[in-house]
């Protein structure tokens, strides 16, 4: 009687196998295979075939699980992981010491800029006041007369030869001005003073310029002469001068253009004022050398 041995139970003692999630790890299925175990984790006989191992030694008690190598490692890197996170929030502290910084600079910037700009909008209100109060005190022009010295025509021949009659005139003009400003002082032109006869000029002269402080005026004189004027025929009135001067009766035209500047607060505030003179007068023969009046001939525009 042949006796075959018996077969050879499974071990009742299994290595036990952890289940953790971490990353592959090529030592740890070094290990799985050395002790028979399937890639599953289940033992495996020479003959291939799967075999049951005991759950009881798989189920490990918490605190196995909690003093396993891998748990250990990976809670020691979450406390590395916390522990890096204090360098952040002192850089957080400096980017909000930087920003607040900044903020200040921001501010400060907007405050002068404020500051300067009431200061250019108060100056400039400041000078527009003064210009405004400047153009109240406009200069007043009076003219006083005129004196006409001398009056001669006689035949002669103008620069292109042609045969005409020619005239000569001395006058002399008077006026009053005034500066009735109380805080500046103007600089006067003038226009050349011309003398016509309608449209023909028969004399004409240059004021000097001046200066006028405030609150004072001067009498000006200026001549108004002309010299060896071509009248073409033009003035038929002074045909009779050669042989009644006395009664000869010309009418003239006195104008002129004052132009006076008042710099108010230097040159950033400056107010122009212009005179325009217009005077009709007629010389009588018998009124030379005296003094002929303006009263109520002149306008200025």
């Amino acid at each position: 009687m042949t006796t075959w041995p018996a077969k050879s139970s499974l071990p009742q003692t299994v290595s036990p196998v952890y289940f953790v999630q971490s990353p592959p790890n090529t030592d740890v299925d070094k290990i799985s295979t050395g002790s028979g175990l399937s890639p599953f984790g289940s033992p495996v006989n020479r003959q291939g075939q799967v075999s049951h191992y005991n759950h009881e030694s798989v189920a490990e008690s918490p605190s196995t699980l909690r003093s396993s190598g891998p748990l250990r490692n990976g809670y020691s890197s979450l406390q590395m992981i916390d522990h890096n996170h204090h360098p952040i929030d002192e850089d957080d502290d400096d980017y909000d010491e930087v920003d607040g910084s900044d903020e200040k600079r921001g501010r400060r910037t907007r405050f002068y800029t404020c500051l300067l700009f009431t200061f250019v909008l108060a100056f400039t209100i400041f000078c527009l006041i003064l210009w405004g109060v400047s153009k109240s005190f406009s200069p007043t022009v009076t003219l006083k007369g005129m004196v006409i010295e001398s009056l001669n025509v006689q035949s002669g021949n103008d620069a292109s030869g042609v045969l005409t009659d020619m005239l000569t005139l001395n006058s002399t003009v008077t006026m009053l001005y005034k500066n009735p400003a109380t805080f500046f002082t103007v600089h006067v032109t003038s226009s050349p003073l011309q003398l016509s006869y309608y449209q023909l000029i028969l004399a004409s002269g240059q004021m000097e310029k001046f200066s006028q402080r405030r609150k004072t005026e001067r009498i000006i004189e200026t001549k108004v002469i002309g010299i060896q004027i071509p009248l073409y025929g033009g003035v038929p009135a002074l045909y009779a001068q050669r042989a009644k001067p006395d009664r000869v009766v010309l009418p003239l035209n006195l104008t002129f253009t004052l132009r006076s500047r008042a710099y108010v607060l230097g040159r950033l505030v400056k107010t122009k004022f212009y005179t325009s003179m217009r005077c009709s007068i007629t010389f009588h023969g018998d009124k030379l050398g005296k003094k002929i009046d303006f009263l109520k001939s002149c306008s200025d525009h």
